[in-house]
Order: structure tokens, then C-alpha cells, then sequence
């Protein structure tokens, strides 16, 4: 693609970036065939393509408006289109450069700034969300039914007593998922205790950044980077073998500290030293899983790959085959690529095209009649609950069971 820069990004960190990128692309077009809201909407505008063209645009100094903000808006960074993309087009990466751009080339009204001011003050922060879960778990019975099935269940502990072992891993809490779903974390801990791996909290870390990175305020998502690497890089230094992560968002963007960070001089070393070292769980348990197991009775499962998952981190067919030696019969899933419509805040910054997403998907996912459906993602796991027919829990807690002695 032949690009002209203007003269205010163009001597940029960001600029260059974002030209580099865009040079790579060919107009193929693969990708718009892969891409959620394009199949929805037909609009080129809303294909990875068609904002590829808008973001070209706002580089080059032309016009921005209300519209080009709206079409940026509504892409899902599911990254589809760059596992679709012949030619390594980094479309994610380019349209966060987009999207901080976009912030004060077309401002928003002071209704929607203040709305994601407030995702960004209370998701990352588990202290805020769960006095706010407590209520509205109190509330339920009055609640609209909408509303009540938004509310997720309650998830009694399920113990989570860390062993010492000569092998030693991290384990990021998480801030949704560490009041809504513990029950993750807790089966992680009890596999890779049965694997002779201990795996440790570190209180000290937070949200990986996730929330404030896609909400385009960069400079706070920066300071949860660094707040992260700060805590972690002391057991590191220790000895500490990985980072594990059981939510695929979050791992996706830890994964990422190193390119994010690289032109911070005091962190870039170690922001790649902790991308490096960050693994999905279901990288630690590809190799091997416990092996004394209850006899498995072949439970029917359809698995809902996360895109941050099988996009972002290009693990596809890693917790399949997981599922499949633990004994479970994987059924059949038509358009696994496609998004369930949670994707971080878009839920609840694009409702509309978010449950027209997720009723897709659970027409896929439940079709071929599963006992059960399983996710490697909190958010993921928390939308498709909220309409799902079949219980939605994390894939860890199924092998969890599975391989109780």
C-alpha cells in the first residue's frame, strides 16, 4: 500500500509504526471473509480492510470524523483477519495506533467519555468489582430478566492449598476473574500441584492492562504494564520457570509487554524477558497432564476457542487436544473462528452487535447437543452464560476433575 504520511506523525515513533504497517498490506481482502461485523453489517467500512483505509487516511492528514471513529468503534480486535491476512498484516497493533489517534482527532461527547472512564476505574480494580457483584447478586430476584441472567452465579472455593515443589511458576489473578470465576485459578493451582509445580500468587500484581490498552489510554495502561513487571521480575530473578495465565485476554496482551514497551528505556529489557516467559496454561499442560485420573466417560464438550486464544496468541487446537486426552468427545463447532461478541468492554460499549454475536455462536456451539460448554477466557465464559442454554464453565476445572485421583 503506498502511504504519504503528514508531516506531524510522520517523524513519530507512532507514525512510522503505523506506516510500516500499512505497507504491508496488499488489498487482498482475505480478511473482510473472516471478519465478524463485516459478515454482519456488509458494510466495507466495517471490515478490516475498509479501517485499514480510514486509519491510512487519518496519518495522512485528512478529515476525521464522528463516522471514521464509529466504524473504529466497532471492530471487536478479535485479530481473525490477521490469522486470514497473507501477508502478516499486524491489523491489531495498527488499530490501537488508530484508536489513540482517534481520541483527539474526533472527541467524544462527554456521555461516552465519562462511560469509559468509569469501565476503566472500576474492571481493573477486583476491590471494586466485588462489593458491586454482591449487590447485584442480592438484587437478582428483582432484577429484569435481561439483567438477572447477567449476573453471574456465585462460585463457592474450591480450596487451594500451595504445595512446595523444586519447580516454581507465577500465576496472574486477574481482576474480573479473580471474584467472578475463582474457581480457574484454583484448579490451576491443584493440576500443576499434581504435576509437582507450585504455583504462586504475587498480590502485588493487578490488571495486566488490558482494559485501559483497548480503551486507548495509554499512559495508565503503561503504568499497569510496569506495575506487573515490577512485581513479577523479583521472583524471576528467584527462579521462577513462567507467568502463568488462565484468561487468554490477559495473556494475549502480557504477551505483548515486550513490543509495547519497547521504547521505554528502563523496562524494554525487562517487558521481553516477561513476554518471554508468559505462557497460557494450556501451554504448561500440552506436554503432559496428570496421570492418575477417574475413568472417563467420555462427556460431550463443545469448546469455544477464545479469539484472544486462537488469534492472539495463535494457539488453536492446543486446549482441543487437552480435552480430547482427558478423556472428554469434543462436538462439532461451525465457525469456531468467529467472535462470541465479549471481547473485552464491547458488551457494554456495542450491545447490539455484541448479542447478535453471541446468539450466533451459541446456535454453533450448541448444536451438536454438548453436556457442557467450555472456554478459556473469563469474559467469554461470563457473556455465553448469560444466554446459554448448556453451563459455560473454564476447560481447566473439566480437566480439573478428570484427573482427580
Amino acid at each position: 500500500m503506498q502511504t504519504q504520511i503528514s508531516s506531524p506523525f510522520r517523524d513519530t515513533p507512532q507514525g512510522r509504526e503505523a506506516d510500516s504497517i500499512l505497507r504491508s498490506c496488499v488489498h487482498c481482502g482475505f480478511c473482510t471473509a473472516t471478519c465478524p461485523t463485516y459478515q454482519l453489517l456488509g458494510d466495507e467500512l466495517d471490515g478490516p480492510r475498509g479501517r485499514i483505509y480510514l486509519i491510512k487516511q487519518m496519518f495522512e492528514g485528512q478529515p476525521v470524523t464522528r463516522k471514521t471513529r464509529q466504524h473504529l468503534d466497532r471492530c471487536l480486535t478479535c485479530r481473525s483477519c490477521e490469522t486470514t491476512c497473507p501477508s502478516g498484516v499486524r491489523y491489531g497493533r495498527l488499530l490501537d495506533l488508530g484508536r489513540e489517534r482517534i481520541e483527539t482527532a474526533a472527541p467524544r461527547n462527554p456521555l461516552s467519555r465519562a462511560q469509559r472512564f468509569m469501565l476503566r476505574k472500576l474492571f481493573p480494580y477486583p476491590a471494586r468489582v466485588a462489593p458491586l457483584l454482591r449487590l447485584a447478586r442480592m438484587l437478582a430476584p428483582i432484577l429484569p430478566a435481561g439483567l438477572r441472567r447477567q449476573v453471574p452465579e456465585p462460585q463457592p472455593g474450591l480450596g487451594r492449598i500451595v504445595s512446595p515443589h523444586p519447580r516454581r511458576m507465577l500465576v496472574l489473578e486477574g481482576c474480573v476473574q479473580s471474584v467472578a470465576t475463582p474457581r480457574t485459578n484454583a484448579a490451576a493451582v491443584r493440576i500443576l500441584d499434581r504435576l509437582g509445580i507450585q504455583l504462586d500468587s504475587t498480590p502485588q500484581a493487578g490488571c495486566c492492562g488490558a482494559v485501559s490498552h483497548h480503551l486507548s489510554a495509554t499512559e495508565e495502561a503503561l503504568g499497569f504494564f510496569r506495575r506487573n513487571i515490577d512485581a513479577w521480575w523479583p521472583h524471576v530473578e528467584q527462579g521462577a520457570e513462567a507467568i502463568v495465565i488462565t484468561a487468554s485476554g490477559c495473556g494475549t496482551v502480557v504477551k505483548e509487554y515486550g513490543s509495547l514497551l519497547k521504547h521505554d528505556p528502563v523496562y524494554r529489557d525487562k517487558a521481553n524477558r516477561i513476554s518471554e516467559l508468559t505462557m497460557d496454561i494450556s501451554e504448561v499442560l500440552k506436554e503432559g497432564l496428570p496421570t492418575q485420573r477417574k475413568v472417563s466417560d467420555g462427556r460431550r464438550v463443545a469448546f469455544h476457542s477464545p479469539c484472544t486464544l486462537q488469534h492472539g496468541q495463535q494457539l488453536n487446537g492446543v486446549v482441543e487436544d487437552i480435552l480430547q486426552r482427558a478423556g472428554f468427545t469434543l462436538t462439532a463447532v461451525p465457525d469456531a473462528h468467529l467472535c462470541c461478541g465479549s471481547a473485552g468492554t464491547y458488551s457494554i460499549l456495542q450491545p447490539k452487535l455484541s448479542a447478535r454475536l453471541r446468539a450466533n455462536k451459541l446456535r454453533a456451539l450448541e448444536g451438536d447437543t454438548p453436556e457442557v460448554i467450555a472456554t478459556a477466557n473469563v469474559g467469554c465464559q461470563m457473556h455465553l452464560a448469560s444466554e446459554s442454554t448448556v453451563p459455560v464453565r473454564h476447560w481447566i476445572e473439566l480437566v480439573d476433575e478428570a484427573t482427580t485421583g
